[in-house]
């Protein structure tokens, strides 16, 4: 038995010695940045590269921790309902007293226990940090600091109140583009500091925002899964859906031919099932094919150039881009690259519309402004590559086509300068 108790203590000793080792071999000290305005320039850099505003704008999130909790944050009311084992919480952290517990069943417990609520408080203040940690840097209570990291800045995020573990920090490791690669911790739950985390399996979600699907931690190589992650935004899309109702989107759909003009300058007949427009300005006409560039046609004087000019081509595949959006962008809500939110305008719902894919400026941004009907009758143009920032523009003389689709005839700017479409038609 002596000898027996024997090993165990020298089994025990090595597995100290070991920890020691391990401890003293990994733990890094907490490392002092420089607070002040470079450290916050550099925090807003990363921000703008994970689309903090989408973030912002996002409804619903949903994710699981480790195929053990499961959540539908609804960031808009700040409420969530997390599933673990047995108990079904939804949780008001604004309204603790709406706080509601119910069984696999979806029978509602009463008089629950209110360690349930601690509990799932916890809980989703660690899993939803392993989410969306990268949009809490400029929460309140966080301080940041720039630190050297492998000689390229680094981010030091320091949470002096709030969460459930406040004191905690985190170095943010970025790429070239400012986009989270991986975070250093300095945290009460783990002992050793500077443990690592990958923050690089991203996946790119139906609000424009970019989440984590997964972490593999430098800690013995553990893995921390985050399911099937998933964001949307259902009231902007009940919206943008009574836009489309509005304007007789299903008619639009079935619409085979469109003619109108721009400002008197260019007109276009565009053969939208075969996706081939004719666009006429000055002499020239292009019969362009948007989907084959290279069997586009060009005439000069009404004759056919026998190769078609790359230049001329290309610049009419602009003018089309930019002439049909403003006859048919409230039909395009829903195109692919498209990404809808809401706003507020004058304490009523405008439509948010970012388009991330497509036409000749991808990451254009347009607040639609309804009617009490919901036809368009403005919009907010947001385009980085023409400096515009919020320039207003009316959508008016709405006529109902012969296909039965809802076209616009006009448009009004701020300066009082009038765009015309011309005599638009939809036929089949």
């Amino acid at each position: 038995m002596k000898k027996f108790f024997k090993f165990i203590g020298i089994v025990l000793l090595v597995m100290f010695a070991a920890i020691a080792v391990y401890y003293f071999a990994n733990n890094e000290a907490l490392p002092k940045g420089e607070k002040g305005k470079e450290a916050d320039a550099l925090a807003i850099k990363m921000f703008n590269a994970i689309n903090h505003k989408a973030f912002e704008n996002t409804e619903i999130i949903e994710w699981s921790f480790r195929g053990e909790h499961h959540y539908r944050w609804i960031k808009r009311e700040n409420s969530i309902v997390i599933k673990w084992d047995d108990h079904i919480v939804h949780l008001f952290p604004n309204q603790p007293e709406k706080n509601m517990l119910f069984d696999k069943g979806r029978r509602k417990i009463k008089n629950p226990d209110p360690k349930i609520f601690k509990q799932a408080t916890d809980f989703f203040n660690n899993d939803s940090f392993w989410l969306v940690a990268p949009y809490k840097i400029f929460d309140a209570g966080t301080e940041r600091s720039i630190v050297k990291h492998e000689g390229k800045d680094a981010l030091l995020i320091t949470y002096t109140s709030g969460g459930s573990t406040p004191g905690d920090s985190y170095l943010w490791i970025l790429d070239e583009n400012y986009i989270p690669t991986s975070f250093k911790m300095w945290t009460s739950i783990i002992p050793i500091g500077g443990v690592s985390a990958t923050w690089s399996d991203w996946k790119s979600t139906k609000t424009g925002i970019k989440l984590p699907t997964k972490h593999t931690l430098s800690l013995f190589g553990l893995e921390i899964n985050m399911g099937d992650v998933k964001s949307e935004n259902s009231k902007a899309d009940i919206l943008a859906n009574r836009i489309l109702k509005a304007i007789n989107h299903d008619s639009y759909k079935k619409t085979r031919y469109l003619e109108w003009s721009f400002a008197g300058k260019r007109s276009f007949k565009w053969d939208k099932e075969s996706n081939i427009a004719a666009v006429s300005w000055d002499t020239i006409q292009v019969n362009l094919q948007p989907d084959n560039l290279e069997r586009s046609v060009v005439f000069f004087n009404e004759k056919q150039q026998i190769t078609a000019d790359d230049k001329i081509v290309k610049k009419a595949l602009n003018i089309f881009n930019n002439d049909n959006f403003w006859l048919v962008a409230p039909h395009k809500l829903f195109d692919y690259g498209t990404i809808r939110s809401l706003k507020k305008i004058d304490n009523k719902d405008a439509l948010l519309v970012k388009y991330t894919t497509g036409g000749s400026t991808p990451g254009d941004s347009y607040i639609w402004i309804l009617d009490e009907n919901y036809v368009p009758k403005s919009y907010k143009m947001f385009v980085p590559s023409m400096q515009m920032n919020g320039v207003h523009a009316t959508w008016e003389d709405w006529i109902t086509t012969e296909s039965g689709a809802l076209l616009p005839t006009n448009h009004t700017f701020d300066s009082g300068n009038k765009l015309s479409m011309g005599e638009v038609k939809a036929y089949n």
